[in-house]
């Protein structure tokens, strides 16, 4: 074989070896910040839910006090027709 076949054939094979390696790497890093993604998103999942509990227990505290505060006004009422001469 000429010197010249052999120079192509290594070039040949370091560059199929470059390409490879490199699809390999940037393979890696796509997965690996997919995963940093869905991480993320399952943390603002969490997150959204606790959200949501705890809006759903604020209403829940106001129902609870907008009849506490019927029934203090009811006390009131009473209490001003028993005061009336």
């Amino acid at each position: 074989m000429s010197d010249a076949v052999l120079v192509a054939l290594i070039g040949l094979a370091g560059s199929a070896a470059g390409s490879l390696a490199g699809i390999v790497v940037s393979s890696k890093l796509t997965q690996y910040r997919l995963e940093q993604l869905e991480k993320k998103m399952d943390s603002y999942a969490e997150a959204q839910l606790t959200i949501e509990q705890r809006v759903y227990k604020l209403e829940e505290h106001n129902v609870v006090q907008d009849e506490r505060l019927k029934v203090a006004n009811r006390r009131i009422e009473d209490l001003e027709k028993r005061a009336e001469p």
